[in-house]
């Protein structure tokens, strides 16, 4: 599956948990999604939902743009040398 594709399942997916939300009472509907993809889709899913919102959120529906400020966005990769990169033993 290429990258594209992958992206394109990610969008599709999000949004099918979105039209779910949209029958939930609307003060809920942001949230529900929010916590739905926050408690099941691993970072990196989460990393590449973050990716298609920066760069326009092509095809992704109003709620899951809504419902993104409240989605935990994965840290970034550590650097090497930094503290996060732990170095491997002699």
């Amino acid at each position: 599956m290429s990258h594209d594709q992958g992206r394109e399942k990610l969008i599709r997916m999000a949004n099918q948990i979105a039209t779910f939300f949209m029958s939930q009472p609307e003060a809920d509907r942001a949230k529900g999604v929010a916590i739905h993809i926050n408690k099941f889709w691993e970072p990196r899913m989460r990393k590449h939902l973050f990716e298609s919102l920066d760069e326009g959120a092509h095809g992704l529906m109003p709620l899951v743009m809504e419902a993104s400020a409240m989605i935990n966005r994965p840290p970034p990769p550590a650097e090497p040398g930094t503290l996060n990169d732990i170095p491997k033993s002699r």
